[in-house]
């Protein structure tokens, strides 16, 4: 960990340093955000996140990107995302709805996921979902059941593994030949499902899906998928005499978490992907047009989003280690518990500071693995009552909040030109017990 400043790479763009120290993003001074919302936090810049949405239409073209809601989604970010061109990929009934809610074109809608139960796939058929990723067999059938007898055909897309190592951690690696997602195409599964589409009425095959991972790095495992997957669509294309018109890579752009972190930029994705795709097909004989559609999803919001905490706890073992507890933990940040990511973190409001003191931060959740930044370097002063950010959470934090120890879950603000709005109101105590049935508590009975 260094002990330097905070690495300026690691802000978001807006993100400003005054000279008493003081740190703002989106012109807004993050001390008096926490003053006024609470902590935790999630704070957003908003003008990062229509710089990303931008930077990636502008790489890969009008309607040929799909933000991965999974990462994040709110009513707010839905419509943020729409506004600037993009597609949505919703995996479930709940993203869906947010999306349809917040007024996007359903025909704008990629449906994903590899459970789908018959009234997701009916709701996203009567909704006329734009794209539905299919998955397995079951849910081919499922789907033959959904499928109405006049209207316009379902445009589908299967999802293959192409048995891919995109050199990422094990639990978001989804591209190998072991796994629950998609078909297979090694054995051979991929072809059948790809055949199944086209024999089912009411179906219209437009192309193959693959995603590897997630927080990749190697471009080279895009362009080994790359490979697989055109070298199939010529398969599908000569057994079916269907030309394949879309090829989905997925998305996994990782992003910079640590000072040490170097990912790809999106234009040299891009151009890697693209030219990678336009020579396997090339060489497959890929008869279709084949356009090239991704999924980002991290490399959009993770950049954009910081968590700011408040220090309740320091606590110094003689010859270990010292642990510095915050008020919010793995509750509003899993990721750590999970797969041992790491993160830094700075204190707000002396931002310019050497951070020479090294500590854990942790949580206030009942398990040791309540961890937020391990061996995390911060300024000799911290002290009980001070703000401590960490940056680069903007994807997979809130999106997989819990209320565990029942801790209700933060807010949410946007920011941009000096002004923060509440995009997701903090949860209070009463709405942990919103969905509670007590028959036998006050009011019961006659």
């Amino acid at each position: 960990m260094t002990t330097s400043a905070v690495d300026p790479e690691l802000l978001p763009r807006s993100s400003r340093i005054a000279p008493d120290g003081q740190f703002s993003v989106g012109g807004c001074r993050v001390e008096a955000l926490a003053e006024e919302f609470g902590t935790p936090l999630f704070v957003y810049d908003e003008a990062e996140i229509r710089g990303r949405c931008r930077e990636y239409v502008a790489a890969f073209g009008p309607d040929s990107v799909i933000y991965a809601s999974k990462a994040f989604l709110c009513t707010a970010l839905a419509r943020l995302i729409d506004d600037e061109g993009l597609m949505l990929d919703v995996a479930t009934a709940g993203e869906m709805h947010v999306a349809l809610r917040a007024g996007v074109d359903p025909a704008r809608l990629e449906l994903h996921g590899n459970n789908k139960s018959d009234a997701e796939l009916a709701t996203a058929v009567a909704a006329g979902v734009g794209r539905i990723v299919v998955d397995s067999h079951d849910e081919l059938d499922r789907l033959a059941a959904s499928v109405p007898v006049t209207g316009p055909p379902v445009r589908v897309l299967v999802r293959v593994t192409p048995g891919v190592d995109a050199h990422t951690h094990e639990y978001v690696t989804t591209g190998a030949d072991d796994s629950k997602f998609g078909f297979n195409v090694a054995n051979g599964d991929a072809l059948r499902a790809a055949r199944r589409v086209v024999d089912i009425d009411g179906l219209e095959l437009v192309g193959l899906h693959c995603h590897i991972g997630s927080q990749v790095f190697v471009l080279a495992a895009y362009e080994a998928a790359a490979q697989v997957v055109a070298g199939l669509a010529a398969e599908v294309e000569a057994a079916t005499g269907v030309e394949i018109a879309e090829l989905n890579i997925g998305g996994g752009l990782g992003i910079r978490y640590q000072s040490a972190d170097d990912p790809p930029a999106i234009a040299d994705y891009a151009r890697d992907l693209q030219d990678a795709l336009r020579a396997a097909c090339a060489a497959a004989g890929v008869k279709g047009a084949a356009r090239l559609l991704v999924e980002p999803g991290r490399s959009i919001v993770g950049p954009a989003g910081l968590t700011v905490y408040r220090v309740g706890t320091i606590k110094e073992i003689d010859g270990v280690r010292t642990y510095v507890a915050v008020d919010g933990g793995m509750s509003d940040n899993v990721r750590v518990a999970l797969y041992g990511a790491r993160y830094e973190a700075f204190v707000p409001t002396r931002a310019a500071a050497e951070r020479e003191r090294i500590v854990t931060v942790v949580g206030k959740h009942c398990e040791s693995g309540d961890i937020v930044v391990r061996d995390a370097s911060v300024p000799a002063d911290l002290a009980v009552g001070d703000l401590l950010v960490t940056p680069d959470t903007g994807a997979y934090g809130y999106s997989m909040a819990s209320n565990y120890n029942k801790v209700p879950r933060p807010a949410v603000v946007f920011v941009a030109d000096g002004r923060a709005r509440l995009v997701i109101r903090r949860e209070t105590l009463e709405d942990l017990v919103r969905l509670d049935e007590d028959p036998e508590g006050p009011g019961a009975g006659g």
